[in-house]
């Protein structure tokens, strides 16, 4: 029976490099023979070396590398076989998180959240300062809305990443190393962020290299490891 609670369903997929083509082979291959199955709500950790295939995961999930062979559902998009011009839809179920939180530098957190929902087919002004007060209230910088990404700190800078990538309903969020440049305080004020979007129905994935955070919030945890992916029993691994 299908599984009416996955939004993220890979079956023996195989990942290329970012400008490889579907005809991709040998050296080309970062992942092969994938397997996964992410559920509405799950909180996920995506641990490994550099270069073990955590990001090219994230990114064949929001289709910016391709994806050589096997079956890939995301959000209901059949990303092993999107047209190009289905990418932008597909993203809109999408939350994205970078490290480098790649905000708008000229335009304040009002207007950083503003710019994404118009780019998400917002049209409605009552609706999208309503839903812009309440991400400000969600990430606790409503008193702040009206300052530029500048003037914050990078722990808020990050809160208002993660804003705006749930900003628009998202069934899925892509975290890729969200907390490696912020303090321990700091890392666990983001994590309960996540936590708390997770127990609201969005699904969650961080690649981390940060084991303490996992250690302190335990959840699902899939190691990359010589181009595989397997699941880890983190209380076993951790004693």
């Amino acid at each position: 029976m299908e599984n009416s609670n996955c939004v993220i369903s890979l079956k023996d997929v195989t990942i290329c490099q970012k400008g490889s083509s579907r005809r991709a082979q040998g050296s080309d291959i970062v992942l092969s023979n994938i397997n996964l199955e992410v559920d509405k709500g799950e909180l996920i950790y995506l641990i490994g070396k550099v270069g073990s295939g955590k990001s090219s995961l994230l990114k064949s999930l929001y289709g910016e590398i391709p994806i050589l062979s096997g079956s890939a559902m995301v959000a209901g998009y059949n990303v092993d076989s999107i047209r190009t011009s289905r990418i932008p839809y597909l993203r809109r179920k999408l939350g994205i998180v970078f490290q480098d939180f790649q905000l708008l530098s000229d335009r304040d957190l009002y207007d950083n959240l503003l710019f994404a929902l118009k780019a998400t087919g917002w049209k409605n002004k009552k609706e999208m300062h309503g839903r812009i007060m309440q991400i400000l209230d969600l990430v606790n910088l409503t008193h702040k809305a009206y300052k530029k990404p500048h003037h914050l700190s990078g722990g808020e800078q990050q809160r208002l990443t993660i804003g705006r990538a749930f900003i628009n309903h998202p069934e899925i969020i892509l975290a890729d190393e969200p907390t490696g440049n912020l303090d321990p305080t700091t890392t666990e004020d983001i994590m309960d962020l996540f936590i708390n979007i997770a127990k609201m129905g969005t699904s969650v994935l961080i690649a981390t290299h940060d084991i303490s955070i996992i250690e302190n919030n335990p959840s699902r945890t899939l190691a990359f490891d010589n181009g595989h992916l397997y699941e880890v029993d983190i209380d076993a691994a951790l004693e």
